[in-house]
């Protein structure tokens, strides 16, 4: 019992799919969704804003993409965004980086990687319609440490792989609005993807309601 003589709430349940890929539902609740909602909206307009980049072949992804900290192109990393009219992006805010901290904290149950947890980067996926996310690494970055994933509004289908291959093995796990998911470690170079998102499934409460915002914070390793 708590020296308050309440008892404590229980502790958000967690899913572990391989060794450091941890899914925790609804970590984020209601009022923080919506305020990183307001908050994604307002970077997908600039200071460069939201795009759907193009890849060396030709195609151009699904979903729409802002960056903070650090402007990520297929693939590469650069300051400015070279493939949307040149401007530096927007700075990553600390507020954003201690959200990340504290979700991998709680995701890994590991106080010391948290607080060694040094995000430089977000990149901010706006998924509308049919978008989605082919199976593919988090490669570009010059660090190993961990990528923390938040999601807003729509479910989708997320699919969870191995670090070997885009085929089987796999898991695929719904992950809903407020849902936390953390890869590092064995897990950090695992492919992933996004087979669906699952429209008209965003609550009423978490301040987004056309489609699914996903954001994923990440070090990039370049300033090291």
């Amino acid at each position: 019992m708590a020296a308050d003589g309440l008892f404590p709430l229980p502790a958000p349940p967690r899913r572990q799919l391989a060794p450091g890929a941890v899914h925790v539902p609804g970590w984020l609740d209601p009022p923080r969704q919506r305020q990183l909602a307001a908050a994604c909206r307002d970077w997908a307009l600039g200071p460069v804003p939201a795009r759907a980049a193009v890849l060396p072949g030709g195609a151009r992804m699904s979903v729409r993409t802002v960056c903070l900290g650090w402007h990520w192109q297929p693939y590469r990393y650069s300051r400015t965004a070279d493939d949307a009219g040149g401007g530096r992006v927007a700075e990553l805010p600390d507020w954003l980086a201690d959200l990340g901290r504290a979700a991998l904290a709680d995701a890994w149950q590991d106080h010391a990687a948290a607080r060694d947890y040094r995000p430089d980067t977000a990149l901010i996926n706006f998924y509308q319609g049919s978008a989605r996310m082919g199976m593919h690494q988090d490669k570009d970055e010059r660090s190993d440490q961990p990528v923390v994933s938040f999601s807003i509004g729509d479910s989708c289908l997320f699919r969870f792989g191995n670090p070997d291959t885009r085929n089987r093995p796999y898991t695929d796990v719904e992950l809903a609005s407020g849902d936390v998911f953390v890869f590092g470690g064995p897990s950090r170079f695992c492919y992933h993807g996004v087979p669906k998102t699952i429209p008209g499934t965003a609550p009423d409460d978490s301040g987004h309601q056309a489609g699914r915002i996903n954001i994923t914070l990440r070090r990039t390793g370049l300033a090291d």
